[in-house]
């Protein structure tokens, strides 16, 4: 018999007791859920978020060794806007045969604590978590053309002139607005944030000139930082990042307090087979292990975390739990 992970028992006791004993009966004997031939068919890895940001840099890399292991095409379906609800709310109404998956990441978590009971889909109720693949901070990064040349210097700049340093994010209550938000707050500051469709397009801007600077990752943002197209200030982990050791953390800075860390997995719809889910969290693990991507999300600053469901279930809801308390002592409201 095939069960529902932990995090649809509502949903599936209610969908049980909708059912007549005979009809569950014939839906319980048919082998639907066969993993030895999953999949036989293209699978689609949903991203709620425009391309170009980290979190398609690392659905592309896995999607493409999952190609390999598959003999099957992963195809990479960007869906940005909503607050991410297209996407996710598609994944939550498709067939749970794990042939429709979406990538999540802290943004989720946190947008969840901004937009609770507004959203067409709930993170806790519709999806059955598949694995973390990721964990990496944020890295405070600036248009060559603000003078601040540390964090300090950016925060006399925001309190002379408030509202004059603009930053850009994946969209209104996302991890990066949060991120901006709490620096504000913690320092009594005013920042004017932009709102965008997903990161990729508010790096552009800030790349561009348009906004002020961003908190991008360090898969995004490491290839611009070098050639000098963005000036980096700080990480938003409470350590320093072994991939930049000379940037201070926002906390080092003298902000205690001030800890943000971003992460992305993946997530099924709820119902899905429990063999299914299992061949899904095995083949994305093995993927992440391998040596080269292990080295590449490394050499980026980026740590692969390779979960076990049971492991990411409990992660989103401790995520949840924090950015619930940073949302109200904040004061912190959707739009």
């Amino acid at each position: 018999m095939n069960t529902p992970p932990a995090l649809g028992h509502a949903r599936a006791r209610s969908w049980r007791r909708g059912f007549p004993v005979t009809a569950l009966l014939a839906v319980l004997l048919v082998p639907s859920g066969n993993a030895q031939e999953f999949p036989s068919r293209p699978v689609r890895f949903m991203i709620p978020l425009a391309a170009g940001g980290g979190g398609d840099i690392t659905v592309r890399a896995v999607s493409q060794k999952l190609n390999a292991v598959w003999g099957q095409s992963v195809v990479v379906d960007n869906r940005p806007g909503g607050t991410g609800a297209i996407a996710l709310e598609t994944v939550a109404r498709a067939q749970p045969d794990g042939y429709t998956i979406v990538m999540i990441s802290g943004t989720h978590t946190a947008r969840r604590a901004t937009h609770h009971g507004r959203l067409p889909y709930d993170l806790v109720r519709d999806f059955a978590p598949v694995t973390q693949m990721t964990q990496q901070s944020y890295v405070l990064v600036l248009h060559p053309s603000v003078a601040a040349k540390s964090v300090p210097e950016l925060i006399a700049m925001a309190k002379a002139k408030p509202n004059s340093l603009t930053y850009g994010s994946a969209g209104q209550g996302s991890l990066q607005h949060l991120s901006g938000a709490l620096l504000a707050t913690l320092t009594g500051t005013q920042l004017l944030h932009v709102a965008y469709k997903g990161g990729g397009p508010a790096l552009a801007d800030v790349l561009g000139g348009q906004i002020s600077m961003v908190f991008a990752t360090p898969l995004e943002s490491v290839p611009h930082i070098k050639p000098g197209r963005l000036r980096p200030l700080a990480v938003t982990s409470p350590q320093r990042s072994p991939a930049m050791p000379d940037l201070p953390s926002i906390a080092e800075t003298g902000i205690a307090g001030y800890e943000v860390t971003n992460w992305y997995g993946v997530l099924a719809p709820v119902a899905i087979s429990k063999p299914v889910l299992e061949k899904l969290n095995r083949s994305i693990v093995a993927a992440l292990r391998t040596p080269e991507l292990t080295e590449r999300f490394q050499k980026d600053g980026v740590e692969p975390i390779a979960s076990t469901s049971q492991q990411f279930q409990k992660h989103i809801l401790a995520e949840i739990a924090k950015w619930e308390r940073v949302v109200a002592a904040a004061g912190i409201k959707a739009d």
